[in-house]
């Protein structure tokens, strides 16, 4: 009686595969929410790299960075995948993706601790927690999908095992931080390949790029924000200056052709292997790790411009031409190279040499970061105009 009431009002569905061919398959509201939740955690990690580069503490900020970025794009990506290949809808599934946002709002309340105290205990209660409603799903899959049971079954094992060795993260001793993580790091990634080696989960390409994009998005906004409060500060303050007009006029240039150079085309198509799916959906993580930081970087110049840091000028503008640089030499290996014949794909790394020239050239930041910007327009503008397949 009870399960005739839930499959009534549709609160406990069989999770049966999704069509990897729907037509005009798009985000889901609830897509979107989770998406809206990460906010608020990139942006705290964002503002505590920010922090780390003004007071001179850009190795051990960055370290930290990419372990804490690590996490966040991981838990994202893994519920995003499987909600393209098996997004039910019933109200079992909301309240799964419900504990998710719960444990992503315990990361991003951990974000801050982490970077002062190097303590990772509140980040790992909430991966724990995230991970929790990610095996609860993959269990419901192993009972409806019985042609993905063994997929299913190894995801299952290989996210508690690994989930495990964060746990005991906590006790490792602090000089074997790094090499620990980097040991989970690895295996992390590797339980979707063993998992899915032999049978492929029925993800929607043209969902997976959908969902991408949109974290695109949401990354570029959120460096936005963050340039935008640091100059709003400095105005507040009186700090208006030449230097610094430059510096808006290029910062907001540089993110506008990041944006357009992202989604000048539609990558759904290519996705129609499991090994280029994977190197694609990975490899997305310099993207967007090189976005943040960018953001980041832009908001200190702000700080260096006006005289509120203590990192010289020729550093700053070398970190965001380099988180440049990662940005275009990633975005032109996943992306950009399906739309380029023959000996065009080899120019592309050419404006990388003339990136890394510029902070050489102009001693003072805010000139650096307009030039860079006027490069990489001029960048974008060859491309359309004589490199990109007509």
């Amino acid at each position: 009686m009870s399960n005739s009431i839930l499959k009534k009002y549709n609160w406990l569905k069989p999770i049966v595969p999704r069509d990897p061919h729907e037509h005009h398959r798009v985000a889901t509201s609830l897509e979107l929410l989770f998406d809206l939740i990460f906010v608020v955690a990139i942006a705290t990690a964002g503002q505590q790299l920010h922090h780390a580069i003004i007071e001179n503490h850009l190795s051990h900020g960055l370290l930290l960075y990419f372990m804490v970025f690590f996490a966040l794009w991981w838990a994202w990506m893994n519920f995003s995948w499987f909600a393209s290949a098996y997004d039910n809808d019933d109200a079992f599934y909301r309240l799964m993706v419900f504990v998710q946002i719960i444990g992503s709002l315990v990361i991003a309340a951990g974000i801050p601790i982490a970077f002062q105290k190097q303590d990772f205990d509140i980040i790992i209660i909430g991966y724990v927690i995230m991970r929790l409603g990610l095996v609860t799903q993959w269990v419901r899959v192993a009972i409806h999908d019985s042609e993905r049971r063994q997929t299913a079954i190894k995801y299952v094992f290989g996210i508690i095992i690994v989930q495990c060795g964060w746990l005991l993260f906590h006790f490792s001793p602090i000089h074997f931080t790094v090499y620990l993580f980097a040991l989970l790091v690895v295996t992390e990634l590797s339980v979707p390949l063993i998992a899915e080696a032999k049978q492929r989960t029925p993800w929607h390409p043209h969902h997976i790029a959908e969902r991408y994009s949109l974290l695109t998005i949401i990354v570029l906004g959120e460096s936005i924000i963050g340039c935008f409060a640091a100059i709003s500060d400095a105005l507040n303050n009186q700090l208006l200056s030449t230097e610094l007009i430059f510096l808006s006029i290029g910062g907001l240039v540089i993110m506008f052709t990041m944006w357009w150079a992202y989604f000048d085309h539609d990558v759904g198509d290519h996705l129609d292997s499991r090994k280029r799916a994977f190197v694609w959906g990975y490899g997305h993580f310099f993207i967007f790790v090189s976005i943040a930081a960018l953001g980041a970087g832009l908001a200190a110049a702000v700080d260096v411009v006006t005289h509120q840091a203590e990192i010289s000028s020729f550093i700053v503008s070398y970190f965001i031409a380099a988180s440049l640089m990662i940005y275009t030499g990633s975005l032109w290996l996943l992306q950009d190279i399906y739309f380029l014949d023959g000996f065009k794909k080899w120019l592309y790394p050419i404006t990388t040499v003339i990136v890394l020239c510029i902070p050489m050239l102009f001693q003072q930041i805010g000139y650096a970061v307009f030039a860079l910007s006027i490069v990489y327009a001029l960048r974008l503008i060859f491309s359309k105009c004589y490199l990109t397949r007509k």
